[in-house]
């Protein structure tokens, strides 16, 4: 019988996640071909002078006991208890026992999960909580407009036609234009207004007042019925004890080792359909070597706009064109600096290397800065710095668009601006602070909800139309999934090349508000 291969475009973790599913459950070849030297996409682990960095953060925690399984199986926990019905409604830790971190450097660590914004020089959780705390920090006259705009978007609702309606509706217009509009608007460079609520509806879900105050009440009166926990609401996580390169290096190697095959540095550049079906592809090396590639299915995480421009015009019309082609995307630059110590004090119980702020992320609320978040590397895990208990590595995040004036500013330039906002926010003393610094640049890190995204109908309709394709991860399917979600799609795409499924409605279902969350909600409700 003649060997059937998949050509799987990307090594991010929907890419990987691909091949590791068809190597272990069917005779199918995976090729894999990334336009990249490195696997891991945006999820990769980017290293300066010993020091690691998270670009963009990422918490390895998801409902579907698929991804878990999975990423535990690459890395073991460490010790337990793991994730535990208090923090995250599971029924049992995930492991009893296990390697040591300090002698294994193949672990997994069991994370505390502190997110906060930081807003006129106060620290508020995120998501917003109810304690006292957060009353004290709005002061009397904000926190009595918050409490009335909420009552007032309880009495009357607003048309979600947009983001900044959807997080009204739900966290009512003082507490959306104090912690949500500004940051949005960095993140995504146009106003809540003009973006799709359907971003909030795969972002934030079943997030508002209501929900936070049933979780509040929920930590109060334990009960032995298990809680469906809000993934923005998670108190613990588990995470590579190198960061999240580490986990998809060891797939990578794990797919070589079962015969799969990763082609590095090779980028797509054109695809030939015949009859319905993808035929072959033809991917261009870093020397400018053209190769085709001939397989019998073919797995796609990249941007959807470059897929379409491979396709061409001529093959997929006009209208498809028009629309894959204009899709926006937002980029992302981070900022490491190696800092000798921070200006904020820990304030909270909680307990640190250094004492230094337990927080993994912070918001930056500030519209006079164009920050918008700050990752504390130490805290993800003090190995992913060099020396954790004399420095504090941090990453400043912000969201740009290529070719724009901050993707295009020198890098010494961009720093130096960079630092002078960290200062200005009242996190660091000052320059004196800074003992080294790096720039790290990622394109199209964000599908974006505005443009032509609200004909995207178009588009997933073609793409599905063709026999052989399956379209899985983020940029392969302009949604912006979390990590484990991108990794579903794969899986259910897997599921469909082996059974012989053409039908892609499943696929395209992974992670929509009534495919994944509500179908969560009903069965937990029945268990």
């Amino acid at each position: 019988m003649e060997e059937k291969i998949a050509i799987i475009i990307g090594a991010g973790p929907a890419g990987l996640t691909a091949a590791y599913e068809l190597l272990t459950k069917s005779d199918i070849k995976p090729i894999i071909l990334e336009s990249e030297d490195f696997v891991g996409g945006i999820s990769r682990t980017a290293t300066y002078k010993g020091n690691r960095m998270d670009i963009g953060g990422h918490r390895f925690f998801s409902k579907d006991d698929r991804v878990t399984n999975l990423w535990t199986k690459m890395l073991p926990v460490q010790g337990a208890p793991a994730y535990d019905d208090k923090t995250l409604g599971r029924e049992k830790p995930l492991q009893e026992g296990g390697p040591n971190p300090e002698v294994d450097d193949e672990v997994m660590l069991v994370r505390d999960r502190v997110s906060r914004i930081i807003w006129r020089k106060r620290f508020f959780d995120y998501p917003i909580s109810l304690k006292p705390r957060t009353f004290i920090n709005m002061g009397f006259w904000n926190t009595a407009k918050a409490g009335f705009g909420y009552i007032g978007s309880c009495i009357k609702k607003r048309p979600e036609d947009n983001l900044e309606n959807f997080y009204i509706n739900r966290f009512g217009k003082p507490l959306y234009s104090m912690f949500f509009e500004s940051y949005t608007e960095k993140l995504w460079g146009v106003h809540p207004s003009n973006i799709s609520a359907d971003w909030g509806a795969q972002r934030v879900k079943g997030l508002s007042i209501m929900k936070a105050i049933k979780n509040a009440f929920g930590k109060i009166f334990k009960g032995k019925k298990k809680r469906e926990v809000e993934t923005s609401l998670i108190e613990q996580f588990i995470y590579p004890k190198k960061g999240p390169g580490q986990l998809y290096e060891k797939m990578a190697e794990e797919i070589k080792r079962l015969g799969g095959q990763i082609v590095m540095n090779t980028t797509v550049n054109g695809v030939k359909i015949n009859g319905g079906k993808i035929s072959s592809l033809s991917a261009i090396d870093k020397d400018g070597k053209i190769t085709e590639f001939i397989g019998d299915y073919y797995i796609s995480s990249m941007p959807v706009k470059d897929l379409i421009e491979s396709i061409g015009k001529d093959t997929c019309g006009d209208e498809v064109y028009r629309v894959a082609t204009e899709l926006p995307y937002r980029d992302f630059m981070t900022v490491g600096l190696l800092l000798n110590g921070l200006k904020v004090k820990n304030k909270t119980k909680m307990k640190t290397l250094g004492n230094i702020v337990p927080d993994c992320w912070i918001y930056v609320q500030d519209r006079d800065v164009t920050l918008g978040r700050i990752q504390i590397f130490n805290n993800w895990s003090p190995y992913m710095v060099k020396n954790p208990e004399q420095n504090v590595w941090v990453g400043l995040e912000y969201f740009c668009t290529e070719g724009d004036k901050m993707w295009t500013a020198k890098d010494e330039d961009f720093i130096a601006n960079a630092i002078k906002e960290l200062v200005s926010v009242g996190v660091i003393e000052g320059q004196d602070a800074v003992l080294d610094s790096t720039l790290i640049r990622v394109k199209k890190a964000y599908p974006a909800y505005f443009g032509t995204y609200s004909e995207f109908d178009k588009v997933k309709e073609y793409l599905s139309s063709i026999e052989n394709l399956y379209c899985v991860g983020r940029n392969g399917q302009h949604r912006y999934n979390n990590m484990d979600h991108s990794m579903v799609t794969s899986m259910v795409a897997c599921e469909g090349i082996i059974s012989g499924n053409t039908d892609k409605t499943e696929l395209w279902n992974v992670n929509t508000e009534k495919a994944y969350h509500e179908t969560k909600e009903e069965e937990s409700k029945q268990s």
